[in-house]
C-alpha cells in the first residue's frame, strides 16, 4: 500500500444476501488533504467507512488506513488510536453529563488538547451540567466533533458531520474541518451537501450504488470538466462520439450536449464535422458533474 495515501482501497466490497452495498470499491486517499466522499443518501458511503473502520466486515476486497490493514484485528485496533471517527448517528453514553462525558473521553487520551476543549466548549456553548439524552441532535454533534477534534489524530473521518446543524454550526464546523487540515490532519467525509464539500474539499469521491464514479481533484476539475453545446438549425445528425474525455452524450430538441472530463479543445474539434450553427463550451461545478455522473449511473 502507497505510504502517500492515508487511505487506499483494492476492490472493497461489502455484499447483503447477493446485494452489493459497497461495490468493488478502489478509492486512492491522500495524506493532509480534505477529501469528501460524495453521493446520495444510501449510496453506500456509511458501509464504506464502518468496513475501513473495522466496524463492519467486507465481503472481499482489501484496504489500508495509515498503512494498517483493515482486515487484520491487531492493525484495525492499532490505527483506532491514530484516527478519530464522528458517527452519522452520533452515538454516545446517553446517561453522563457533557462534563463527564468529556472527562471520561480525555482519559484515554495523552495528547489529548485542553485548549481545544476549552475553545470548543465556549464556541458550540455546550452545557456541561446537562445529561447528553437530553440534547438537541445539533448539540449532540458539536459534543461528538468536540471529542474528535480535542484529540491529535493522524486521520479524522467523519460520515455526515453536518447533519442536524443549523446554518450557524455548519459555518462554525466547516471553519473547524479547515483549522485541522491546516495543522497537518487528514480528514476524510461523507456528504451529500454539494455546496459544503465544494467550499472546503481538496478532492471528491463520487459514489452511487456502491460504485466509485469519480475522483477527482478539485482544482483539477474545475481546470478540465467543461460543458460543450452543440446547437443546429435543424434536428441535430444521429452520430455516436468516441473521444477519450468525454463522460456523457445528451440530444435535447435542436442541441447536443457533452460533458467532457478531458481534452475538451479537441472535442471541440471533432464536432466541427457535425456543423454546428454554433458551439458553446463554458466550465462546469462540481455540483453539475455530481447530478449529471448519478443521472447517467441510474
Amino acid at each position: 500500500m502507497n505510504n502517500g495515501l492515508a487511505i487506499e482501497t483494492s476492490e472493497l466490497t461489502k455484499q447483503y444476501g447477493k446485494i452489493p452495498v459497497v461495490d468493488r470499491l478502489s478509492l486512492k486517499v491522500p495524506k493532509q488533504q480534505i477529501t469528501a466522499f460524495l453521493g446520495r443518501n444510501g449510496a453506500g458511503k456509511s458501509t464504506t467507512i464502518k468496513m475501513l473502520l473495522g466496524l463492519t466486515s467486507p465481503s472481499f476486497g482489501a484496504g489500508s488506513v495509515l498503512g494498517k490493514t483493515i482486515r487484520d484485528a491487531s492493525q484495525n485496533r492499532d490505527l483506532r488510536r491514530e484516527v478519530a471517527y464522528v458517527a452519522e448517528d452520533k452515538q454516545l453514553y446517553s446517561y453522563m453529563t457533557v462534563g463527564q462525558l468529556i472527562r471520561f473521553t480525555r482519559s484515554f487520551y495523552s495528547d489529548w488538547r485542553a485548549d481545544t476543549e476549552t475553545r470548543l466548549l465556549k464556541q458550540f456553548q455546550l452545557p456541561l451540567r446537562q445529561k447528553v439524552r437530553a440534547l438537541s441532535k445539533g448539540m449532540r454533534t458539536k459534543l461528538t466533533l468536540l471529542l474528535a477534534l480535542s484529540r491529535q489524530p493522524q486521520l479524522l473521518i467523519m460520515d455526515e458531520p453536518s447533519e442536524g446543524l443549523d446554518p450557524v454550526s455548519v459555518e462554525e464546523l466547516l471553519h473547524e474541518i479547515v483549522g485541522v487540515a491546516a495543522s497537518g490532519v487528514t480528514v476524510f467525509f461523507s456528504s451529500h451537501q454539494i455546496a459544503e464539500v465544494e467550499r472546503i474539499a481538496d478532492r471528491a469521491c463520487v459514489i452511487d450504488h456502491g460504485k466509485l464514479l469519480v475522483d477527482t481533484s478539485l482544482e483539477d476539475m474545475r481546470r478540465d470538466y467543461r460543458r460543450i453545446t452543440l446547437s443546429f438549425d435543424t434536428d441535430p445528425p444521429a452520430v455516436a462520439l468516441s473521444l477519450p474525455g468525454i463522460q456523457q452524450v445528451r440530444t435535447i430538441g435542436r442541441q447536443i450536449t457533452l460533458l467532457a472530463k478531458e481534452n475538451a479543445d479537441a472535442v471541440v474539434e471533432l464536432t466541427r464535422d457535425l456543423h454546428p450553427a454554433s458551439v458553446e463550451v463554458s466550465p462546469v461545478g462540481l455540483r453539475e458533474v455530481f447530478l449529471e455522473t448519478v443521472k447517467e449511473e441510474r
